[in-house]
């Protein structure tokens, strides 16, 4: 309940539903949302109640992204880079320690630290015109709030560079061609779907499900050095002239114009 941009419910018994909630905004995460997006695992991973989790964002988008005003208060401002840099940190390692299952409930754009999110989700379930895209390059600094530790892994090291050079958009069908997300479905079934598979997770043996996903992201665990480097590259960006730039580009709704 003191969640104020992640609205949450129980859809099914055992499985909590996280709904990342500013419609108005293709659901941007702001100040408070990306702070809310790091803290909520711990909270879920407490709570005895819950066996499962879905995640998915409001009306027909998944998240567009950080919200244009969170980017250039980290602009200006140090002490703000490093409150959000934490986060950013702690996105990544609290969806991975969480012992809960999460299932994630792509629909349009997934951007920026819901995209983070999305694809560190265990299981992800895209619909066929889902807009998949790390928009860090364009933005002017370095691919780091999840890229580094999960694309390469997933849909190998030449579509990472190809997709995190170039921002190139990647369609839920696509994604699923690639190994990027576990499933692809139909863009109206792909609420439906990711609940069936989260209520399946929540009635099977959670000691064996759960030590299975620890296993799992042990593999990711390997690559936090790899990480966290990408990370704080990310950050250094902030400091320099490109993201200026990329901000005005994104504001004025045209290309931007590197020097």
């Amino acid at each position: 309940m003191s969640y104020q941009k992640l609205k949450t419910d129980t859809p099914a018994e055992g499985v909590l539903r996280i709904t990342i909630s500013e419609p108005r905004r293709l659901n941007a995460v702001d100040m408070t949302g990306h702070r809310e997006l790091a803290e909520i695992w711990r909270d879920i991973d407490r709570d005895d109640s819950v066996r499962a989790v879905v995640v998915r964002g409001e009306g027909e988008a998944f998240s567009a992204g950080g919200d244009l005003s969170m980017i250039e208060e980290m602009i200006d401002d140090h002490a703000t880079r490093l409150r959000i840099f934490a986060e950013a940190r702690d996105i990544v390692y609290n969806v991975l320690n969480c012992s809960k299952p999460v299932v994630s409930a792509i629909q349009g754009p997934a951007v920026g630290a819901g995209l983070a999110v999305a694809l560190l989700a265990d299981i992800s379930v895209a619909g066929r015109t889902a807009r998949i895209i790390d928009g860090h390059t364009r933005l002017g600094v370095a691919a780091g709030d999840h890229a580094a530790i999960i694309w390469p892994m997933l849909c190998g090291l030449a579509k990472a560079k190809y997709h995190l050079l170039l921002c190139e958009p990647v369609t839920g069908e696509e994604a699923e061609r690639m190994g990027l997300v576990s499933l692809c479905v139909d863009d109206a079934q792909v609420h439906e779907k990711a609940l069936e598979i989260a209520r399946r997770l929540a009635d099977g043996s959670q000691e064996a499900i759960r030590l299975t996903k620890y296993s799992l992201n042990n593999w990711l665990r390997l690559a936090g050095p790899t990480f966290d480097a990408s990370l704080a590259m990310e950050f250094l960006g902030f400091t320099g002239p490109d993201v200026k730039e990329g901000v005005r580009a994104v504001r004025e709704k045209r290309p931007p114009t590197f020097r």
